[in-house]
């Protein structure tokens, strides 16, 4: 039945695309610079490090900067929720959604950011109130109605995509050519790729002369449970996550030589309970672990629970391969 309505998504896809690009569609200028990230693929891409990299381009050089998204798995989708306001976090993971509010952390609240399904509407109530001089848009790339000024895509270089199926019965969100519309196209986890060179050949030759950078994640440090900095970590540990591609997390440990005794994983945005932790703790137990280790997306939702064996967050920035002309695109003036 999903192989049937595949071919019907991809068909409603191409006409929603062509009547934006025909301005059938209307298109709102939010009255600043504008910057997309966002994929063409479900699952996790490595989006949010690659949101957090140009965010921070951008703040070094003085812009102020509003991240505008929806909020994956938040309380309440409905509402608009400003997580942090150029100076400080204002709001928790439940309520903001657990990317927005890593990212408001991770700057210290130094970038607005806006969790909003409506993101005209948001970001127009964001340049008056805050005079914000560049917007990122994270997930934007399907979300038409806001005018960009910089289209990037992030492609997950260990999912390739060249012959995935629409969905619903597989993870493509519009057709593949759809990315000769972006600006740029960055692969993500490209250390972890089979036949690299040869996908991001095949790739330059389908994207038609679009700028095409490898991106990899780097962990850079193990956050401490209560800035517990004593603890061995070379011991074996525990891994657990909720992300859209959780394989890539556990690769990326065992590359960096974590001493992973075992590891479970939840669906994407999942909200922990106690009992969640409870059953990690006992698996980490049977498997002699010493220490949990998660991510900083899942580590924002854990705050408030209880363990039993200390708790590590893995934090990673994005390192792009010719980071000068990747960030001398995201600082352009240029509008279009």
């Amino acid at each position: 039945m999903l192989d049937l309505l595949a071919p019907l998504y991809k068909e409603i896809m191409r006409l929603r695309n062509s009547s934006y690009d025909k301005r059938i569609f209307e298109v709102h200028d939010l009255g600043a610079r504008t910057i997309s990230v966002g994929n063409v693929t479900t699952g996790g891409t490595g989006k949010t490090p690659l949101v957090a990299l140009i965010a921070k381009h951008l703040l070094d050089k003085g812009e102020t900067v509003c991240i505008l998204t929806r909020g994956y798995g938040r309380a309440n989708a409905k509402t608009r929720v400003l997580v942090s306001d150029g100076d400080k976090v204002l709001s928790d993971a439940v309520s903001a959604g657990d990317e927005p509010f890593e990212l408001a952390k991770k700057f210290n609240g130094r970038a607005i950011i806006i969790a909003d399904a409506d993101r005209v509407s948001a970001g127009e109530w964001a340049k008056r109130k805050f005079g914000v001089t560049t917007f990122l848009l994270d997930d934007g790339f399907q979300h038409r109605k806001v005018k960009r000024d910089l289209d990037i895509v992030c492609i997950d270089a260990t999912q390739p995509f060249f012959d995935a199926k629409s969905l619903p019965a597989g993870r493509l969100r519009e057709p593949i050519d759809a990315i000769r519309r972006a600006d740029a196209i960055v692969i993500t986890r490209a250390d972890q790729a089979e036949n690299f060179d040869e996908f991001r050949d095949r790739l330059i030759s389908f994207a038609e002369g679009k700028q095409v950078f490898a991106a990899n994640a780097e962990i850079v440090r193990f956050a401490p449970p209560k800035g517990d900095d004593t603890f061995d970590i070379s011991q074996p540990c525990f891994a657990f996550c909720g992300l859209g591609n959780p394989t890539a997390f556990f690769t990326q440990l065992r590359a960096g030589n974590v001493q992973l005794a075992g590891e479970t994983q939840f669906r994407d945005h999942h909200i922990y309970t106690q009992s969640d932790v409870d059953s990690v703790v006992s698996l980490a137990k049977q498997s002699r672990a010493k220490f949990l280790l998660t991510t900083a997306k899942d580590a924002v939702k854990l705050v408030d629970l209880e363990f039993e064996l200390p708790c590590f967050a893995a934090e990673i920035e994005m390192r792009i391969d010719d980071d000068n002309a990747f960030r001398e695109i995201i600082l352009s003036k240029t509008r279009r």
